[in-house]
């Protein structure tokens, strides 16, 4: 077995991105260390980094973040959007400093070394993000070591060799393996989240957890319903087994047509019963699959807290929260589906509803976590439909 090949970083260069094509772009390493490889994607949200590091559908994912000041207002035990982060590390511009926010519990970097994800500072991320934009999300290596030294052959390797999102089922690896109750509500700045908000009489909401974000269950609390969770690869039978008023289908990471060899089947189960159902993002995608449309990855795919999307119906402009890589392909649509929403960025479809079932989805974040609130509507208009349904 040939020994590894130690290569010296440059003055002061503890951390590096090496790319599946070989150009290795060096930094500041923080938080933890060692190496992860996966697809470099970027966010351009201003706020929200430590929601962003914990959602789900950025499995597999290294998060270049836009905005220079990551780090700036600290992070506290309230602002995740899972147990724990499930983005594989992220490249900021400017060197994490101490938070200044009256919220703060701890210093990001250390919040990151105690979760075991890698950081990287000090690197033109407007350049990397051109880069992306140009030539598409890569893979690569993201590492980090205090004494700057790096195996960089056996990086590239590393890197060259990661099969890459496409063809890629990682909802099983962050979704819960057991069904749960959930009843915490909305945040305020007075109370925190608000606890057992459910009621009790409310609409039972079924939500399938591909890798769902908390803020999503506590909307659906906040718009009156009762929900249960179950696991990713829940049959129909077990769904069913909880008498579901409506049927969530949740975010979540990888390919959907991955997901969707076992997901497909029992949202068409659902559907031929006319349970109601509301997607989001991965489960946008994959109603979109189940009524016979098809999916594609993006170049670059759509990540932040600023994205225009236009209604059909009556034209009007919403600010959305992103988070995807694939996409449903409107043309492939089948008579029965209408397209609800477009991205005023690409024109890609960004929501659907069916004309001969109580079912829609869109594309976008409604629950936000990070963004702007102005779709929490959908949530109110799902409870409300299963209250007329009942």
């Amino acid at each position: 077995m040939a020994e590894p090949t130690q290569t010296r970083a440059p003055n002061g260069a503890t951390g590096v991105l090496v790319l599946a094509d070989g150009a290795a772009i060096w930094g500041r390493g923080f938080g933890a260390e060692g190496a992860s490889v996966g697809e470099v994607c970027f966010n351009t949200a201003m706020t929200g980094y430590q929601e962003v590091m914990t959602d789900p559908s950025y499995a597999g994912q290294i998060v270049t973040f836009t905005f220079p000041h990551i780090g700036n207002v600290g992070a506290n035990p309230e602002d995740v959007e899972a147990i724990n982060p499930h983005a594989l590390g992220c490249i900021v511009r400017e060197d994490v400093t101490d938070p200044s926010n009256f919220r703060a519990s701890q210093r990001f970097d250390g919040w990151l070394r105690n979760n075991g994800r890698i950081g990287l500072s000090g690197v033109d991320t407007r350049a990397l993000t051109r880069a992306i934009r140009v030539n598409g999300a890569p893979s690569a290596v993201i590492a980090h070591n205090a004494a700057g030294e790096f195996d960089l052959e056996a990086l590239k390797a590393q890197a060259r060799e990661w099969p890459g999102l496409e063809g890629m089922d990682l909802a099983k690896e962050v979704s819960t393996t057991q069904s749960f109750k959930w009843d915490d509500g909305l945040w305020s700045i007075r109370d925190g989240y608000a606890t057992h908000a459910a009621n009790p009489d409310g609409p039972h909401v079924v939500a399938i957890d591909y890798g769902l974000k908390r803020n999503i269950l506590r909307n659906l609390v906040a718009a009156g319903a009762r929900v249960t969770v179950v696991p990713a690869t829940a049959t129909f039978e077990e769904v069913m087994a909880h008498a579901p008023d409506g049927v969530f289908l949740s975010n979540g990471p990888g390919d959907p047509a991955a997901t969707g060899q076992y997901a497909v089947p029992v949202i068409r189960e659902l559907l031929a019963v006319g349970k109601p159902i509301f997607g989001i993002c991965l489960g946008h995608q994959l109603l979109g699959l189940a009524v016979g449309a098809k999916t594609a990855k993006m170049h670059q795919g759509h990540r932040g807290a600023n994205h225009p999307v236009k209604r059909t119906d009556d034209g009007r402009v919403e600010i959305t929260s992103m988070n995807h890589g694939f996409a449903v392909l409107t043309e492939t649509l089948p008579d029965t589906v209408e397209p609800t929403h477009f991205s005023l960025f690409d024109g890609s479809l960004a929501g659907l509803r069916l004309n001969n079932k109580p079912a829609f989805s869109v594309q976008y974040h409604p629950e936000a976590s990070p963004g702007p609130q102005d779709s929490h509507y959908l949530f109110e208009q799902f409870v409300s439909q299963l209250r007329v349904s009942r």
